[in-house]
């Protein structure tokens, strides 16, 4: 039978309570309450690592308790003052005051059915020298009642009491009542898994359980696999891989942009682009009217053609004659050879120095 508790208490019976019809020291004695009890001083509750408020014993739980006083070779000690657990440290005898070998359930609570009392206990306790009855009882975190150890008689109520008694005087007096190696194992792996699963720290093993059922599906989900086919390890391993991947991918704003403010910075490049490429087209053209690589006639065609292609424009000027009668005046300064070359617009006059015609003849040539 497994143990699974490191806890036991202690509580106080008024033996006045127990009357008997002959004024002899009761044969029968009710050990523990039926359903949820607790201590005159507040135990359970009032214990700083208590995770339950109450203790409980049912039928169910006395079950296994009658049960073991039946198995039992020896029959359970009743002393005085729990000097059975006091010996190993303070060097006294503890002797017996009574015994008794059968527990049986009620609807009241736990009872032994065959007490036998010593000589001196019985008539002290008739003599109302000792008053009170103290069973002590182990139980576990939820407060269940797992085992019963032995009964003392005390007149020390507050002995309600035996404030958490050590774990190993337990172990030296009752080692079948101690948690064995397996059971602190458990224990151990239970409060690993409350920290894994983040519980906190009274949850039960059912919490547990449930908790941990809740974790297999989510990692069941979608993966079309048992279960027990799911790596933890290895999924973990794998998302802190993808986390780390994700990170080293992230742009870095300090040598990033927007998409926004990308396309912005294009539209002014290209605003102040167009701004330049004007000024350069305009200073080529104004520059070849004056000199008379463009004759008045080209400029709307010329000015179009550096808009789309500079390099055309600038290539096309670097080979185009400049025409002197463009550039200054024919005569020097004095005047027309023939006043009728007034009629001639600056056009024809630039054809006539080009291939060297008289405009006065062309003009007279018009005339006629």
């Amino acid at each position: 039978m497994a143990h699974q508790t490191s806890h036991i208490a202690a509580l106080t019976v008024d033996l006045a309570l127990i009357s008997t019809a002959d004024g002899q020291a009761p044969r029968t004695l009710k050990l523990l309450p039926a359903g949820n009890f607790s201590a005159r001083d507040g135990r359970p509750g009032n214990v700083a690592d208590a995770s339950c408020s109450h203790w409980t014993l049912t039928a169910a739980l006395a079950a296994p308790l009658v049960a073991e006083a039946s198995r039992r070779a020896t029959r359970y000690v009743i002393d005085y003052e729990h000097q059975t657990l006091r010996a190993a440290d303070n060097g006294k005898p503890a002797p017996a005051s009574g015994w008794f070998g059968s527990l049986e359930w009620r609807p009241d609570g736990l009872y032994a059915t065959d007490v036998e009392w010593t000589a001196a206990a019985a008539a002290m306790i008739v003599a109302k020298e000792y008053r009170y009855l103290s069973p002590v009882f182990t139980y576990d975190s939820q407060g269940r009642v797992t085992g019963l150890l032995h009964v003392a008689l005390t007149n020390n109520p507050a002995l309600d009491e035996l404030p958490d008694i050590g774990v190993a005087a337990l172990s030296r007096l009752f080692p079948a009542a101690t948690p064995s190696k397996e059971d602190n194992n458990m224990e151990e792996l239970a409060e690993q898994l409350r920290w894994l699963l983040n519980l906190p720290v009274g949850a039960t093993v059912d919490d547990i359980k449930a908790q941990l059922t809740k974790l297999v599906e989510k990692l069941s989900a979608g993966q079309g696999t048992a279960a027990a086919s799911v790596n933890l390890p290895a999924m973990l391993a794998e998302q802190q891989q993808r986390i780390a991947a994700l990170s080293a991918n992230q742009a870095d704003p300090a040598r990033f942009v927007s998409v926004d403010t990308m396309r912005e910075l294009q539209n002014q490049v290209a605003a102040l682009s167009g701004q330049l490429a004007g000024r350069q087209v305009d200073e080529l053209v104004v520059a070849a009217l004056s000199d008379g690589r463009l004759l008045p006639a080209q400029e709307q065609w010329a000015r179009e053609l550096g808009q789309g292609n500079l390099p055309a424009l600038q290539g096309y000027l670097d080979t185009a004659p400049k025409i002197a009668a463009l550039s200054g005046t024919q005569t020097g300064g004095q005047a027309p050879v023939a006043a009728n070359t007034a009629a001639l617009d600056d056009t024809t006059l630039a054809v006539c120095h080009m291939f060297g015609n008289d405009p006065a003849a062309v003009a007279a040539a018009f005339k006629e």
